[in-house]
């Protein structure tokens, strides 16, 4: 595994309960500031494998970027059952469900 993935896969199991994390965030933090493309990736091909939370990642606006209705809909209510502030149906308050790693 290269060190972006694995970096990329530690990064998203550790966004903790009732926050969430853009891609670009996820991508900056792995090193590879341009990579948000390659988090989409990852979390689509990895999520079962490893047991990702990819409920709690998405777009830069603070959006959940699934474009199925099936798939939105189950995003948003696994990110309401944590507790996580809606603006908006699908937008999330990104200040103040914002999760920064140290």
């Amino acid at each position: 595994m290269k060190p972006f993935t694995e970096s990329v896969i530690n990064i998203i199991r550790d966004i903790p309960e009732g926050k969430v994390m853009s891609y670009g965030q996820i991508a900056k933090h792995a090193g590879s500031p341009r990579g948000a493309r390659q988090v989409v990736r990852i979390l689509h091909t990895m999520s079962s494998k490893y047991r990702l939370p990819w409920h709690r990642v998405v777009n830069a606006k603070g959006e959940i970027a699934i474009k199925d209705e099936e798939g939105s809909f189950e995003q948003k209510q696994r990110l309401e059952d944590e507790e996580v502030v809606f603006v908006s149906e699908y937008k999330v308050d990104m200040r103040e469900s914002r999760y920064e790693p140290e």
